[in-house]
């Protein structure tokens, strides 16, 4: 059987060392070293001057928008995870869709300011399977309208625009560190911003609102990581290069064996590498993708149809809206399956049985 993923595990011994501290200290959570120690090693390797090591990459979103006082009207995207838009409405603000751009897959910035209201307060993008979006655009857009930006980067661990880190862009970047992400610490979500006001705000936020043993400075949340948690995060980050290796062996292996294949691929940030988090094809239509998905199934090879469908008509707490391209590429998307574990012969299959179901 061959999933679409799996999570990397490294060898149980390097978990197991750091296991020993956290018996002898007996410090489990509440930004124990184990977790600072994450914090300022993921610093130094994402060239990010703050960051805040958090519970999941969704309580980073909710955090977010707490900290920039958020109200009213949110643009975002619908061809994203439901945590994007969900956020928005725990936080009590409306998300106002705009569509996507048919090559990056990212929110269309020419659509935007179309979408702005008197009551828009922010703009909320997420980088598609990592794919960075029109940072540039989004932000004279923002400027313009004297709006906040949060960009939901759950995919996009590592990846830089001409060398600068994704997350260094907007007021607020987010990060998941869920364990099917390319480099995970079992569960957890990181926070950037480049303002170390706003850094101190989210520090109290995530710690209940807490000011010392007996005063608050704000209004908080158990937004907190623990020490076995982070312990995972600083073995995995060991490994990352070689992760970030084998994920680019097995896309090219893709690219290459799929050349023939009646698909397209995401278009991405010229300016930007891909970290190979995911392999998204999109079909010529729906019927060719289902086929496709049903025929790899009854070889145990499973995918994922990711984003699908969209969430502008979909959640049940909002009413539903079309939007002529979210709605077609979310209808003829599928991830093939990416993990560090997949061999070059599985990927070889996997691509003959895409070819063969096409041929016939």
């Amino acid at each position: 059987m061959i999933p679409v993923t799996k999570p990397f595990l490294p060898p149980i011994e390097e978990y197991q060392k750091y296991l020993t501290g956290i018996w002898q200290r007996n410090w489990l959570t509440n930004m124990g070293p184990l977790s600072s120690e994450l914090e300022m090693r993921l610093k130094e390797f994402l060239k990010v001057n703050h960051l805040l090591y958090v519970t999941n990459g969704t309580v980073a979103l909710q955090m977010a928008m707490k900290a920039l006082d958020l109200k009213g009207d949110v643009i975002t995207t619908p061809f994203s995870f439901v945590a994007t838009t969900s956020s928005i409405v725990w936080e009590g603000c409306n998300p106002i869709f705009v569509d996507i751009d048919e090559n990056s897959l990212n929110i269309d910035p020419s659509k935007i300011e179309a979408a702005i209201t008197p009551t828009t307060t922010a703009i909320m993008a997420t980088h598609v399977y990592g794919n960075p979006c029109d940072v540039v655009a989004i932000d004279k857009i923002a400027k313009k309208h004297n709006l906040k930006v949060i960009y939901d980067g759950a995919h996009a661990f590592g990846v830089a625009i001409n060398g600068k880190s994704v997350f260094d862009y907007g007021d607020i970047s987010t990060c998941s560190l869920h364990a099917t992400k390319l480099y995970h610490s079992t569960e957890g979500g990181l926070i950037f911003t480049k303002d170390p006001l706003l850094l101190k705000k989210l520090a109290f936020i995530r710690n209940f609102g807490f000011n010392g043993p007996d005063a608050f400075a704000e209004l908080g949340i158990n937004g907190k990581n623990s020490e076995f948690h982070a312990a995972m995060g600083l073995v995995n980050l060991d490994h990352i290069d070689a992760i970030h290796t084998k994920r680019k062996a097995i896309t090219e292996r893709f690219n290459e064996k799929l050349q023939n294949h009646h698909s397209r691929k995401q278009i991405w940030h010229k300016q930007s590498e891909n970290n190979y988090a995911y392999y998204p094809i999109i079909f010529q239509s729906e019927d060719a993708m289902l086929k496709a998905m049903e025929f790899l199934k009854t070889h145990e090879i499973f995918t994922r149809r990711y984003f699908y469908p969209s969430l502008a008509n979909t959640l049940p707490y909002l009413e539903p809206k079309n939007f002529e391209i979210t709605d077609a590429i979310a209808k003829c998307v599928m991830c093939l399956p990416l993990y560090p574990d997949l061999s070059l012969e599985e990927v070889d299959l996997i691509c003959r049985l895409l070819l063969r179901i096409q041929n016939n």
